[in-house]
């Protein structure tokens, strides 16, 4: 019956190739959009270098105090001092990194600006970031502790500053107008994950602002680490605890601030909000992307009918039921519908290449993995049902005489 079918929905194709055209068209090109878009969110969002332990993670990337008398609020990352006097006390997390916001920096090679991001972080975030160091290794608390002026330095800066030369672990970087000795070297991070990302990275202890300044707002973050997943609601329960305490300062009567996963940390409002807020979003835009390219294929899917109709007539004359006939002209759509998923996938495997190679992203690789590919399924299903069902339901009202007439 489905090769039937199948065999039907390919003599109905080349039966009128300009709709043909426009009808793969619309499907291949809404689907390519959309797994392009995976793609890249995907990449973004998931547990990718160095950050692959984001499952067990929850990021502190925002303070809020309010002035509840006046309306008044500030917003905006952690000090050092807040983050090491209170969040580094929690007894659940296995590890607490904290760095700051990369900041740029010029510095001169050759006579030519060259621009540094620099990053501060303490001795547990290379424990809970697990960079690939391709020479070296990272600080240690010992040289924390004693303020020396070392760095970890990204495989891209490596080449821009000392250009293409062997190992540069014990030769000296300035930036800031501050000479570090380099002792490691690490695969570099795409820019788009501001956590993690950097071009240099140093000890807290050598910042030319003082760490050690008693204020609640800053320019550092944080990321604890559980041991297991089965942790972080304990993890978050601990800190909430912990916030209720704390004395806002400037004025404020009132700190909010949460440890959420990744995606969270960036949306205000509690997680499961935050979460479902941004779902909804995302949906109502593929609803509205997708709703375009439906009406057009049901457009014209109700031409199609209608030229079929004698087809139709003669069926029902011979005794073929309603549901019979939607159930064939659903299914024809959906293999109109696969068609164009197919011409979808390989055009967003050469556009991916395309991206990859340009290095629009410095340092970011989209793939479509598994997950990508069987979301662009699920939404060519869905893109075939919606455009099929009411045409379908059209067919199936037709009369005999009126179908048979109609040709």
């Amino acid at each position: 019956m489905l090769k039937n079918y199948f065999k039907i929905a390919i003599a109905v194709l080349k039966r009128r190739k300009f709709f043909t055209f426009i009808s793969l068209f619309g499907i291949s090109f809404t689907l390519t959009i959309l797994i392009v878009l995976t793609a890249f969110v995907d990449n973004l969002t998931s547990s990718n270098y160095p950050e692959t332990n984001r499952g067990r993670s929850l990021y502190i990337t925002v303070l809020q105090q309010r002035d509840q008398k006046n309306y008044g609020q500030r917003s905006g990352p952690a000090s050092f001092y807040y983050l090491s006097h209170y969040v580094s006390t929690l007894k659940t997390p296995e590890k607490v990194a904290i760095a700051s916001m990369f900041s740029p920096t010029n510095t001169y090679v050759n006579n030519k600006k060259l621009v540094i991001n620099l990053k501060y972080t303490n001795d547990a975030f290379w424990d809970v970031m697990e960079y690939d160091f391709i020479e070296g290794k990272p600080y240690s608390l010992q040289q924390i502790n004693n303020a020396e002026k070392v760095a970890v330095i990204s495989e891209d800066t490596k080449r821009d500053y000392f250009g293409n030369v062997g190992n540069v672990v014990g030769k000296y970087i300035e930036a800031d107008n501050v000479q570090y000795r380099v002792i490691g070297v690490v695969k570099s991070v795409p820019v788009i994950m501001p956590i993690s990302y950097a071009d240099l990275w140093v000890p807290y202890t050598v910042s030319k602002t003082d760490y050690k300044y008693q204020e609640l707002m800053g320019n550092y973050t944080a990321v604890l680490l559980a041991r297991s997943k089965g942790d972080l609601p304990k993890i978050q329960a601990e800190y909430a605890a912990i916030v209720s305490k704390i004395k806002p300062d400037n004025g404020f009567d009132k700190l909010i601030s949460t440890a959420d996963s990744y995606l969270a940390s960036f949306i205000s409002g509690n997680e499961t909000s935050k979460i479902g807020k941004l779902s909804f979003i995302v949906g109502i835009f593929v609803l509205l992307f997708m709703l375009l390219p439906t009406l057009n294929l049901i457009n014209i899917n109700i031409s199609r009918i209608m030229e079929r109709s004698s087809e139709i007539g003669v069926r029902k004359a011979f005794g073929a039921s309603g549901s019979t006939l939607v159930g064939q002209f659903i299914i024809e759509n959906i293999i109109l519908t696969f068609l164009g998923a197919l011409i979808g996938i390989v055009l967003s495997v050469i556009i991916l290449q395309i991206i990859n190679s340009s290095d629009l992203i410095a340092n970011m690789h989209l793939a479509v993995n598994l997950r990508v590919l069987m979301l662009g399924l699920l939404a060519c299903l869905v893109f075939g049902l919606l455009s099929g069902v009411y045409p379908a339901w059209r067919m199936s009202r037709l009369q005999v005489v009126t179908a048979l007439k109609a040709q």
